[in-house]
């Protein structure tokens, strides 16, 4: 079943919690797996500060959703991601912009 636009963006927010500049220097630094992504996240983030849910356009959602559904799937391995914050999927997590130790 697809999500209302609106349940994708407060999930977004949610996982993603605080915007900050080291979350912001990571993704945008990183030479993991998904950069592209975490440039995406940024770009999102940063056009729209307020989390107007009216701001974002059809392909903010799109990519939005596939976060949401990316980080789901692999939030189940969160325990070894939070054991191992080198682990891979701690590591690929934190590309899609969620810190599994803070969490």
């Amino acid at each position: 079943m697809v999500k209302d636009d609106e349940t994708v963006i407060q999930q977004r927010i949610q996982r993603l919690g605080e915007h900050d500049r080291r979350r912001t220097q990571r993704l945008a630094t990183a030479i993991l797996i998904r950069r592209s992504s975490g440039r995406k996240i940024i770009a999102i983030l940063e056009k729209n500060p307020k989390k107007d849910p009216s701001k974002y356009d059809d392909e903010d959602l799109q990519h939005m959703r596939k976060v949401v559904s990316y980080n789901k799937r692999h939030l189940a391995q969160e325990g070894k991601a939070k054991q191992d914050p080198d682990s891979r999927s701690a590591r690929s997590l934190k590309n899609w912009g969620h810190d599994p130790q803070k969490s």
